[in-house]
C-alpha cells in the first residue's frame, strides 16, 4: 500500500513536526486537535517553521505555500476516517493513548494503520485498545522532526510484516532513517540515552561536580553538542521522569528510577525550558 492520507492527532510540539515532515513528503495531512485554540495554535506552529526553513534557503516560498494547503486541521475526529495511516502525538500518558486509539478504531477503516509517537510506552499495550493489533505499531520521531534524521520503528510480537514494511517505506520517504526495535520499554535511543541522563543528575545531586563542569565534560571531553543537565531541560524533566518510571516499571533496574531531586523539581513545576527553570533558568 502507497500512504498518501496521513492523520496526525495532536498538533503540539512533535505533532505539528510530523504533520510538517509528512506534507513536505507530498501526503495530504489532517491533524486533529481537541480545541480551536489548539488547532490555531498549531497551524502557527508549522507557518512559523516553514518560514524558517524559507529563511534558511532549505525551501521555496511556493513549496513552503503548498504545503500549508496540503494540511487541514479539525477538531472532528470523525475527520480522520478516510486516512491510511493516522501517528498519534498526544501526551505522554498510556490512559490517553489507548483511549486515542480506541476511538480512532471505530474511525478509520480496518487496512487503515495506526501509529503512536510515544518514547518510552509498550505498543502492545496499546495495541490491546483496539481491534487491529497487527496494524499498530510504534513510530518515534526526534525533536525538531523536521531537523532530526532518525525514526525508530517498534513492532510487536502481533505486527503485520506487510504493515511493518509498509510503514518503514514511508517514514523512508520522509528523508528519515529508519531504525527498528522490538516492543520494550525506551525502545533504542531512551532505554540507553535515559539512564546516563539521570546519572548526571544523581551526579548533580551528590555534590561531585558543578551542573556547569558536568555538562562541560560531556560537552568537550564526549564530543556531545548538550550536556547532559541542558539536555534534560531541553527534553523538559515532566518528561524525563515519566519515561524513567516507564523504564522502571518496565525493567525494575535500580539506574532507571528517578532519583529524588528530578522527583522534587517535577514537584515544584520546575521543567525545564517549556517553564523556564530546570537545572538552568531561561528567558
Amino acid at each position: 500500500m502507497s500512504i498518501e492520507r496521513v492523520g496526525v492527532i495532536g498538533g503540539g510540539l512533535m505533532g505539528s513536526g510530523i504533520a510538517e515532515v509528512c506534507a513536505r513528503a507530498g501526503s495530504d495531512v489532517i491533524i486533529h486537535e481537541i480545541h480551536a485554540e489548539a488547532a490555531e495554535a498549531a497551524r502557527t506552529r508549522i507557518e512559523l517553521s516553514l518560514e524558517r526553513a524559507v529563511e534558511r534557503g532549505k525551501l521555496e516560498s511556493a513549496e513552503r505555500d503548498s504545503v500549508l494547503g496540503s494540511i487541514n486541521i479539525s477538531t472532528d475526529l470523525s475527520d480522520q476516517g478516510d486516512r491510511q495511516l493516522v501517528i498519534e502525538a498526544a501526551t505522554e500518558d498510556e490512559g490517553l493513548k489507548k483511549q486515542i486509539f480506541a476511538d480512532l478504531d471505530t474511525v478509520v477503516p480496518p487496512e487503515a494503520i495506526l501509529a503512536s509517537n510515544t518514547s518510552s510506552i509498550p505498543i502492545t499495550r496499546i495495541a490491546a485498545a483496539t481491534t487491529r493489533p497487527t496494524h499498530v505499531v510504534g513510530l518515534h520521531f526526534f525533536n525538531p522532526v523536521p531537523l532530526m534524521g532518525l525514526v525508530e520503528l517498534v513492532t510487536t510480537v502481533m505486527s503485520s510484516p506487510d504493515v511493518e514494511t509498509t510503514v518503514q517505506a514511508y517514514a523512508e520517504s520522509l528523508g528519515k532513517t529508519v531504525i527498528r526495535a522490538k516492543d520494550r520499554a525506551g525502545f533504542i535511543v531512551n532505554m540507553l540515552l535515559v539512564p546516563y541522563l539521570l546519572g548526571a543528575i544523581r551526579m548533580y545531586e551528590s555534590g561531585v561536580a558543578s551542573r556547569e563542569d558536568i555538562d562541560a565534560g560531556m560537552r568537550l571531553g564526549a564530543n556531545h553538542p548538550m550536556g547532559p543537565l541542558e539536555l534534560s531541560d531541553f527534553v523538559g524533566l515532566d518528561t524525563m521522569k515519566h519515561v524513567a518510571d516507564v523504564l522502571f516499571d518496565e525493567f525494575k533496574e535500580p539506574f532507571y528510577a528517578s532519583p529524588p531531586l528530578l522527583t522534587r523539581m517535577v514537584e515544584a513545576g520546575l521543567l525545564g525550558r517549556k517553564t523556564g527553570h530546570g537545572f538552568y533558568a531561561y528567558d
